[in-house]
């Protein structure tokens, strides 16, 4: 939290004294500068007024302009030099709730704030879009590499892809520009990443795509396989069931998530009951359907050599695919009494 060398409430009554009367209402009330913070509406100022929507617009734009040519606006000078700083320390871009919550907790300060960022000159808003949140920056060249950067980054992503932190920091990282590079800091590159609005971090703290179910879980299904995934081992619905429940806080009905297991194609049954992640190479089928696939690609194995194949792909009874070798209508010996596909 940034401490503050100036009084915002003070500052804020000597710039907005040469405005008149309404002008002075719209940018109190667009601004959120009284005691409960909020931050009023083109359309309920213009209401009060009986005026339209852009006329409101119209009176603040001017407003702002009268500001910025009064002798009072000369008060803002060390201001802006302080908040400069304090952005410059930030990585010269920051999201603007992450920039107005470093600087102050309550929202009437923040907005105090919010209001010198828009009148200082040397301050660059940069509006929401599909890609990045709304944020402020002090160096253009810089706001260029990190922007490129954080879209490079998402480029080079697939939906299932998740990473711990310290490895997306040095992806990140690597693909700054030379003007980013001379500032780079793990608490800057982590600070820039949350500008994105592509990449975010699921429950876990693993980062992937905000909007693939990795990282945007949206029900037992998404928390079961983060918890596997971490798990790194098949297991039984019972333990994804209470595993999800001491984790994640979230009260889950093991038959729920039984039916969960059974409907995603992310998870194979293995076992009795016992689920593993397709993306470990684990296929679909029951066991039959192992043992021809198995012997499709190898070719003909003894008895043997497919009991301890099919056991590590399945958690089975070895008489279970003893018993599944013997249907004839599915598998035969050859010559050499080794098994192959009928």
């Amino acid at each position: 939290m940034a401490t503050l060398k100036f009084k915002p409430k003070q500052i804020t009554k000597k710039v907005l004294s040469p405005l008149q009367d309404r002008s002075h209402d719209v940018i109190f009330n667009r601004f959120g500068l009284g005691e409960d913070g909020k931050r009023k509406t083109l359309e309920s100022i213009g209401e009060k007024y009986g005026i339209t929507r852009e006329r409101v617009r119209q009176i603040e734009n001017a407003a702002i302009a009268v500001i910025r040519k009064s002798e009072e606006f000369k008060e803002l000078n060390p201001v802006f030099d302080e908040l400069r700083s304090i952005i410059s320390d930030l990585g010269s871009i920051v999201a603007e709730d992450e920039l107005l919550s470093h600087i102050a907790k309550d929202k009437t300060t923040q907005n105090h704030i919010h209001l010198y960022l828009v009148l200082g000159d040397e301050f660059m808003k940069e509006k929401e879009d599909d890609n990045f949140k709304s944020r402020w920056t002090i160096d253009g060249d810089v706001a260029d590499e990190v922007h490129t950067a954080l879209k490079n980054v998402y480029a080079n992503m697939t939906d299932e892809d998740l990473m711990s932190e310290p490895d997306l920091v040095k992806k990140f990282v690597a693909e700054l520009g030379d003007a980013a590079l001379k500032m780079k800091d793990e608490e800057v590159a982590k600070r820039w990443l949350s500008i994105s609005k592509k990449i975010d971090k699921n429950p876990l703290g693993e980062w992937g795509r905000a909007e693939s179910s990795n990282v945007k879980t949206r029900g037992i299904k998404d928390y079961a396989f983060l918890m596997m995934r971490k798990h790194g081992n098949p297991m039984h619905f019972r333990e994804v069931a209470d595993a999800i429940c001491k984790t994640f806080g979230k009260e889950t009905h093991t038959a729920t998530c039984h039916n969960e297991l059974i409907k995603d194609g992310r998870f194979v049954l293995v076992g009795r009951g016992v689920y593993a992640l397709k993306e470990w190479g684990y296929e679909e089928g029951v066991v039959r359907d192992v043992i021809k696939r198995l012997l499709k690609k190898e070719g003909p194995l003894s008895k043997e050599d497919i009991v301890e194949r099919v056991m590590k792909e399945r958690f089975l009874k070895k008489n279970t695919i003893l018993v599944n070798l013997q249907n004839n209508k599915y598998f035969k010996k050859n010559k050499q009494g080794l098994y192959m596909p009928a």
